[in-house]
This record gives structure tokens, C-alpha cells and sequence, in this order.
């Protein structure tokens, strides 16, 4: 063998003992996931044989396949660096008549406050299908969902929503714009994830994230110090940091398991790149910092998944109908949405939410707020990206998340939820509900991925 075949040989065993040994053992040494009670190995089983099959059969619904979005919107922090050339950054928009009509003619369920005061709006409301919701309504429902659109929820959203109304939004078929490693990479890129880790995770500039190419050298610190200083923090802060970094490996994983391998004849092939993979996950080329991603992948599973149990009682109400225009379609997708929740209850490590915020109210409450602020300017990052693809979905993963952080804090709202109408206090947009989904389905084929990968290492051996 090569010596370059010897070392490859060696990366990829060094992988696979991570992935097989320091994920399953150190699980089994502590029985958990750190700040929480769950051991990988459920998940593992749990996402194989109860979640993973059905949430892709979900996504494949008209309802959740489309999904609108302004990928134009200008980055709010610093000058356009231009966009990625490369032709697979390229998103292709849904022409008009591809949308289906009770998709079309709904309401995005959010309005400007300047907006919300109009006789237009009230007149609009009135007369439109809402996307989410039954459009087979009572005049009284209908004048509940009027008196709620008045209502300013900025408050509760963990996310800037983009404005459906603008001229620059556009439907996308998320099946035909998939996922994948696109080339776009370099300063652009890491610009972006350089801001949300050193601006927005409550992290001191004197502290520095291990692999940050911006670091000072440390000598033979490898990080050490930054996660001593993590551990240090509020359980709050340590579970902020641990979301989007579980956010940013789950990413890592689709480029890996979806990568341009070749092209012939302008034909191109896709599929995992076990290299890509272990240079971003073997334990010795990151210092030990790919496992402890990738747990952190499997903590945020948790955390969109106690979500998805918690929101279940606002759309098992008669009131919410998930509707496109095909009552058939609606109702089987309904159907299988209502069983997902029931797996989702059934799962019994689920992440303690209660744990967070716990403290004497008024302190409780700015920390609250002050964590809501950074996923929301996290949100706004999204708009920086150069590339076309990589901004549709890190706009539709982030949603998707901050909407599953609504949720976990909106208990109380939700359990009061009227039956037969829309209530004040809790809403889902359609947009909202298709970036849950989707978000939690990416998740779903990350833990899938992962198992593929351990298998891909094994044949190297």
C-alpha cells in the first residue's frame, strides 16, 4: 500500500473507533448526553426504525415541499462579498402555476404592525384560504384570526420571518433544490460562522474556539480552555452554544453524504465522500473536536424533537388542516404528522426544557430574552451568505430551529389552546411549519448519514 493509501487507511480506523467506540462507549461510560438523559444509542434506534422513514415520506408532501422564501434580501452586518458563481449554488424557483392553489391563495399568518391596522388587511383576511388552517370557517372564527393578525407576536418569534408579501420571495420545491456540497467555501463561508460563534454565543473575545483559523497559537492547549470556560457557564448558554454547533455539524454531514464526486458528460454524481467526512470528523485531524460535534448533533435532535411533542395539541385541533387544495392529499398528510407526534411522545429520554429559565423570574426573563435576541440575529446572518443553496437552507434550518425554541417556551400558551379557533396567545405561520419539518427531517438524515458513514469506515478496514 501507498503511503498516502497507509495514512487514509489510518484517518478512516481512527474514524471509525471514534464513531464506534467514543460515541457508543463514552455513552455508555456516562449513560448520557451532557445537560440532559439520553444515551446515543436511542437515539440511534429511535431515529431508525420510528422517525427517519416517515419524516421523509412527510417531506414529500405538497404541503412541505414548497416553502417561500426571499433569497435576496442584502446582509444587514457588512458590504455584499457577491455571489457564489458556481452553478450549483444556483436555486431554481417554483414557477407559479407548479404551486398548488390552497397554497397559493393562503395567508403567510404575518403581518407588518403598519399592516395589521389596515382595512385592506381585514378585508384580505377575510377573503383568503389560510395556509395552515381549515378555510371552512365560522364568521366568528374568521373574526378571531382578523383580531390575531392585529396582534404583534414579535415577542415570541426566535427568528426574522422573511415577509412573504415582498416582491423578492419565491416559492421553492425543497426536493428540487436539495441539500448538497456545492464548492462554496473560503473567506465568504467561514465569515459567516466566524459571527454567529464569536458574536452571538455569549462568548468573551479572549476566548477562542478550538480550529478557529483567527486563534493566536496555544501551544498544546487544543481547545482545552474554551471548553473549561463552557462548562462554566449558565446551563443556558451552554445549551445555546451546543445548538448551533450541532446545527453546524448536522450541515457538514449533508455536504459529506451528498458531495459531487465526479461529472461525465455534464452528468453529475452525487454521494458520500468518506474523505470530506473524515476531515471534518476524525478525532486526531480535529483534535478531538469531531466527536464532541457530533454529540452535539444528537443534542439537538433532542431538543427539535421534544418539540415536535410539545407542539402536537395545536394540530391535532379540527381548526388546523395543513391545507394545499387536495382534501385527499391534506388529510393523509395530516394523518401521518399526528402519527409522528404520537412517536414523538412515546420517546422516553426527552430533553427537560424546564430546566431552563428556572431561576427567580426577573433574571429568568432577561436571560430569556437576551438568548432569543442572538438566535435572532443568527437569523439575520443567513441573509450574508454567498451562496444561493447554502442561504436557502441555513435560512430554512434556522427557522426551523428557532421555531422549535417557540415552541418549548410557548407550554403554557399551547396548553390553553381553544379548540375550534385560533388563539392569541400561540400561532404557527405556514412558513414556520414547513421549516419545523423540514429542519427536524435534516436532523433525521443526519443521525441516518452518520450510520452510513460508520458502515462506509468498516469497509475500509
Amino acid at each position: 500500500m501507498s503511503g498516502g493509501g497507509a495514512a487514509r487507511s489510518g484517518a478512516a480506523l481512527r474514524l471509525l473507533a471514534a464513531l464506534g467506540c467514543v460515541l457508543a462507549a463514552e455513552a455508555q461510560l456516562t449513560g448520557v448526553l451532557d445537560d440532559c438523559l439520553c444515551d446515543i444509542e436511542s437515539i440511534d434506534d429511535f431515529n431508525t426504525f420510528k422517525i427517519f422513514p416517515k419524516i421523509q415520506k412527510l417531506q414529500e408532501r405538497d404541503y412541505f415541499r414548497y416553502y417561500k422564501v426571499n433569497l435576496k434580501r442584502p446582509c444587514p452586518f457588512w458590504a455584499d462579498d457577491g455571489h457564489c458563481s458556481i452553478k450549483d449554488c444556483h436555486v431554481e424557483p417554483c414557477p407559479e402555476s407548479k404551486i398548488p392553489v390552497g397554497i397559493k391563495a393562503g395567508s403567510s399568518n404575518k403581518y407588518s404592525k403598519a399592516a395589521n391596522h389596515s382595512k385592506e388587511l381585514e378585508d384580505c383576511e377575510q377573503a383568503n384560504k389560510l395556509g395552515a388552517v381549515n378555510s371552512t370557517l365560522s364568521n366568528q372564527s374568521k373574526e378571531a384570526f382578523i383580531d390575531w393578525a392585529r396582534y404583534d407576536d414579535s415577542q415570541d418569534h426566535f427568528c426574522e420571518l422573511d415577509d412573504e408579501r415582498s416582491p423578492d420571495a419565491q416559492y421553492v420545491d425543497l426536493l428540487l433544490n436539495p441539500e448538497r456540497y456545492t464548492g462554496y467555501k473560503g473567506p465568504s463561508a467561514w465569515r459567516v460562522w466566524n459571527s454567529i460563534y464569536e458574536e452571538n454565543c455569549f462568548k468573551p473575545r479572549s476566548v477562542y474556539r478550538p480550529l478557529n483559523p483567527l486563534a493566536p497559537s496555544r501551544g498544546g492547549d487544543d481547545g482545552e480552555s474554551f471548553y473549561t470556560w463552557l462548562e462554566g457557564l449558565c446551563l443556558e448558554k451552554r445549551v445555546f452554544y451546543k445548538l448551533i454547533s450541532g446545527l453546524h455539524a448536522s450541515i457538514n454531514l449533508h455536504l459529506c453524504a451528498n458531495y459531487l464526486l465526479e461529472e461525465t458528460w455534464g452528468k453529475p454524481s452525487w454521494g458520500p465522500n468518506v474523505k470530506e467526512f473524515t476531515r471534518r470528523f476524525d478525532p486526531i485531524e480535529t483534535k478531538g473536536e469531531g466527536p464532541r460535534r457530533l454529540k452535539n448533533l444528537y443534542f439537538l435532535y433532542l431538543i427539535e424533537l421534544r418539540a415536535l411533542s410539545k407542539v402536537a395539541p395545536y394540530f391535532e385541533r379540527s381548526v388546523v388542516d395543513l391545507y394545499t387544495g387536495n382534501g385527499h392529499e391534506d388529510a393523509e398528510s395530516k394523518a401521518l404528522l399526528l402519527e409522528i407526534f404520537r412517536d414523538t411522545k412515546s420517546f422516553h429520554m426527552h430533553f427537560d426544557e424546564k430546566s431552563m429559565f428556572a431561576g427567580d423570574k426577573k433574571g429568568a426573563k432577561s436571560l430569556k430574552e437576551e438568548f432569543r435576541l442572538h438566535f435572532k440575529n443568527i437569523s439575520r446572518i443567513m441573509d450574508c451568505v454567498g451562496c444561493d443553496k447554502c442561504r436557502l437552507w441555513g435560512k430554512l434550518q434556522t427557522q426551523g430551529l428557532g421555531t422549535a425554541l417557540k415552541i418549548l417556551f410557548s407550554e403554557k400558551e399551547i396548553q390553553n389552546l381553544p379548540e375550534n379557533s385560533p388563539s392569541k396567545g400561540f400561532q404557527l405561520t405556514r412558513q414556520e411549519i414547513v421549516a419545523l419539518v423540514n429542519a427536524f427531517g435534516r436532523l433525521s438524515t443526519s443521525i441516518k448519514e452518520l450510520q452510513n458513514f460508520k458502515v462506509l469506515l468498516q469497509r475500509t478496514r
